[in-house]
């Protein structure tokens, strides 16, 4: 082992990992650092957690992605909740139960407003000894850098493991061009800088993703991957979705599908490792759904149907998740690119994003592995069972500098380069570098520097 390799096999090494995505996100966030965020939605929760209520109490301090629900008391006695459509008959009003009916200005005694917070809620679990201290002036944003850059280090320990287990063949090397492809040559970085609901989310999902995929290998965590997936579904509903890992690796570790179809019925083993891995996720899963019914009389509305948003007559139409957004979708995660001008700015981006392809170009390489590991069709199975959601999802992840959704599955990506076997070549690490300046230029500029951005309409089913 040489003097290089020793270093990131002790603390020293790890804590220096730790130490240089720290710095990389403070810099970059710099004075954003000094306050809380404006889109703090999680700190809001957490104090009314703490304070007995599921709900605001009163008005939120902006109508960026609140969810809102009208309390009516109507002529004839009735005290109805729900929301008006906000296209076609405006007198329609949807309750939060039951069958849509048109409910007039004169049939209205009273009217007033409930609001929430629809994001799943696992985030504001964490943050509740913070926000008890501080209370809504607890700081999202200096909460998520520090959590941030935790996960590089998580993500080395896993490739670390994969190498030990005899999955991954990379040097310590090669490692850290992963690690560092991922923690600041991805989306990842720009959303570890932010603070606000959505990016926070998205770095604690990435946690638990990182979490799960260990726990996972040949099964041998099924109590702790079943938590984690169960809270990654709490934390970014897409992540629910990464179960097949766990799966397809209990089967291996039971022989393997020729084995089942031998044995012809299902080995104790594997069944006590599915009901080991089941019964952690049920239980987040039911503590979820009884919040639903508190707060929006359905087990299985979690409230991003109430958003207070422009586009909520789209929701109306086509629900959370259709078809009917999958072109818009795809085009965002896969080919979507900057503009490109002759003066200054001289690029902007559209603030649905750039492909993955473009902010990460390494990510190609997981189509053209050296060699196939038993673990390829688990992480490309659970990679794609993650993403589905957000492809069909009624919002493309805007507003934002790359296609964030792809955090809900880049472990899995970058555990497939790591298994691939194929050689870091000169031109793999000048991918890397080049993904480094196109994501530290997000970082710096997004939501900050609006010359580099614009809005746009070119997509087929309307704007947005």
């Amino acid at each position: 082992m040489t003097a290089f390799e020793r270093l990131f096999a002790s603390r020293k090494g790890l804590v220096l990992i730790y130490l240089a995505f720290l710095g990389a996100y403070l810099g970059a966030s710099g004075a954003r650092l000094r306050r809380h965020s404006e889109y703090n939605h999680f700190v809001y929760l957490a104090d009314g957690w703490l304070k007995g209520r599921l709900a605001l109490d009163g008005n939120p301090p902006n109508e960026n992605d609140w969810a809102k629900v009208d309390k009516l008391t109507l002529r004839d006695g009735r005290v109805v909740k729900g929301i008006f459509g906000k296209t076609g008959a405006v007198d329609r009003f949807y309750p939060l139960s039951g069958r849509s009916e048109t409910i007039v200005d004169e049939d209205i005694v009273s009217r007033t407003s409930i609001r929430y917070v629809s994001f799943p809620p696992f985030p504001a679990v964490l943050m509740l000894p913070f926000v008890a201290i501080w209370h809504l002036q607890f700081n999202d944003v200096l909460f998520t850098v520090l959590w941030a850059a935790l996960n590089p280090l998580l993500l080395f320990l896993l490739l670390r493991d994969l190498r030990r287990r005899g999955y991954s063949k990379r040097s310590t090397g090669d490692d850290l061009w992963l690690v560092t492809m991922f923690g600041v040559g991805s989306v990842y970085y720009f959303c570890s800088v932010l603070g606000q609901v959505w990016f926070t989310a998205h770095v604690i999902g990435v946690t638990l993703a990182i979490g799960y995929a260990w726990a996972s290998l040949e099964a041998s965590r099924p109590v702790l991957a079943g938590l984690c997936v169960g809270l990654g579904f709490a934390t970014r509903t897409p992540m629910g979705f990464m179960f097949p890992f766990f799966l397809l690796e209990a089967v291996r570790a039971s022989g393997g599908w020729a084995a089942l179809r031998q044995n012809k019925a299902i080995p104790r083993e594997l069944v006590i490792r599915l009901l080991r891995f089941a019964a952690p996720a049920a239980a987040v899963l039911v503590v979820l759904l009884l919040n639903n019914y508190a707060r929006f009389e359905r087990f299985t509305e979690f409230g991003h149907k109430y958003l207070n948003v422009t586009w909520q007559d789209r929701i109306l139409r086509w629900g959370l998740f259709n078809y009917h957004f999958l072109s818009r979708n795809l085009a965002c995660a896969l080919v979507l690119g900057p503009k490109i001008l002759t003066q200054y700015p001289f690029v902007r981006v559209s603030q649905h994003g750039m492909s993955m392809l473009l902010t990460s170009p390494n990510l190609a390489y997981t189509v053209a592995p050296a060699e196939k590991s038993p673990l390829t069709r688990g992480l490309w199975v659970t990679a794609l069972a993650a993403a589905i959601p957000s492809l069909l999802y009624q919002n493309s992840g805007y507003i934002q500098f790359g296609y964030r959704f792809s955090l809900d599955y880049l472990v899995f990506l970058v555990m497939l380069l790591a298994v691939g076997g194929r050689p870091f070549t000169r031109l793999f690490k000048a991918f890397v570098i080049i993904a480094i300046a196109i994501n530290l230029f997000g970082a710096i500029t997004f939501d900050r520097l609006n010359q580099f951005s614009y809005d746009d309409s070119f997509f087929p089913h309307g704007f947005n």
